[in-house]
């Protein structure tokens, strides 16, 4: 069984205490969510899968897909999920000057708010940067414009071709706690792992009584 590094290590969280990393919580209760859509091959059964088990989540969404696919973020927001920003052409923030990153950052806002007419599912201005990598300035630029800013403490690996079906599956079971961040991707790089691990993951921490919850 590969073994890989799920779980968000305490010291990089102690980095950024200014971060949303996962929600303290004592109920048993988890959020799922999903960069990088909408995505015609795959955010549809993820919105059917997710339905099956009553269970809501938030997706992070790419401007870009946004204006590609319009019917599907309308229906991640129809089905009761959250939208979150992942910029407008997913940038790598590290390798962008500040102004063009929020300015990027902000076309999408633009464009979520355009489309929906401050839908409450929408969340308040979520945001999680693309690879998880960002300057401190534009961190700092985004928090003063009031955007919330969610990373995670569990990382599916799903996208990685590297690892396994299983090892993303136990990988994910075993990092995951009460009030953890679950980072998926409803990609086609990741749509074959994502098959396979989401309803497990449903499954199994439905018989354990967790509920999942959106962001907001």
């Amino acid at each position: 069984m590969q073994i890989i590094p799920a779980k968000t290590p305490k010291f990089i969280k102690s980095l950024f205490p200014n971060l949303i990393w996962s929600i303290e919580s004592t109920q048993k209760e988890i959020y799922l969510t999903f960069d990088d859509g909408p995505t015609p091959e795959i955010t549809d059964w993820v919105l059917n899968t997710l339905a099956e088990y009553d269970a809501k989540a938030t997706f992070f969404c790419i401007g870009n897909n946004i204006e590609k696919h319009p019917d599907i973020f309308l229906r991640i927001i129809a089905d009761g999920h959250s939208i979150g920003n992942h910029t407008f052409s997913h940038l790598k923030g590290w390798k962008q000057k500040t102004k063009t990153y929020i300015e990027d950052v902000e076309k999408t806002n633009q464009l979520i708010n355009s489309k929906v007419e401050n839908h409450p599912s929408v969340g308040q201005n979520l945001f999680r940067p693309p690879y998880g990598k960002f300057k401190v300035k534009q961190s700092k630029k985004l928090q003063k414009l009031g955007y919330k800013i969610i990373l995670w403490d569990v990382l599916s690996y799903d996208w990685d071709k590297t690892v396994s079906e299983d090892a993303c599956l136990n990988n994910v079971i075993t990092a995951t706690k009460k009030g953890s961040i679950i980072v998926f991707h409803d990609s086609l790089k990741a749509s074959k792992n994502l098959r396979y691990v989401l309803p497990k993951v449903l499954a199994y921490f439905s018989e354990q009584g967790f509920k999942f919850r959106t962001l907001d």
